[in-house]
């Protein structure tokens, strides 16, 4: 599955002209546990973005969005068999998180549910998540990887 993290096209100008700056695979992924593959693609270190500049940052299993920042994660969440993941309906899911970032997340491909303190909902190609900061987890009940965009922007909460 790691080889299958896209390429990282880099746009920038060069002698007053739009260029490619860089066309590489994507180099910095992560399996942090079975199948759980992280790419933190891109990040901003001020608000507004700088276009000139890039920091590479390591990546992590929950994200260290910078202040002012952002993050750009492509995210492979495996199956919870795979995970080794267990959890109980009436107790809190085991990967239970809270990031202090506005996420915009788009699933690419798979199934995968979204779980909250209270509810859940299951989420397919195509589906968009506005998280604004509150405690959630993922859940992949199905046989296959789910493939996310995520976009995290530093918030006040």
């Amino acid at each position: 599955m790691m080889n299958k993290i896209p390429r990282r096209i880099v746009t920038g100008m060069k002698d007053g002209k739009s260029v490619i700056i860089e066309d590489l695979p994507v180099e910095n992924a992560v399996e942090h546990f079975p199948g759980l593959i992280i790419s933190d693609v891109w990040n901003t270190q001020t608000m507004p973005a700088s276009l000139d500049f890039e920091a590479r940052i390591p990546n992590t299993g929950f994200p260290k969005t910078p202040k002012n920042g952002t993050y750009f994660r492509y995210v492979v969440v495996p199956p919870d068999k795979d995970l080794g993941v267990k959890w109980k309906k009436n107790e809190p899911h085991p990967m239970m998180h809270q990031t202090l970032t506005l996420d915009y997340i788009i699933i690419l491909s798979g199934e995968l549910y979204l779980i909250m303190e209270e509810g859940e909902t299951l989420l397919k190609p195509g589906d968009i998540v506005i998280q604004r900061g509150t405690n959630h987890a993922w859940s992949n009940r199905s046989d296959e990887p789910c493939i996310q965009l995520a976009i995290l922007i530093d918030a006040k909460i």
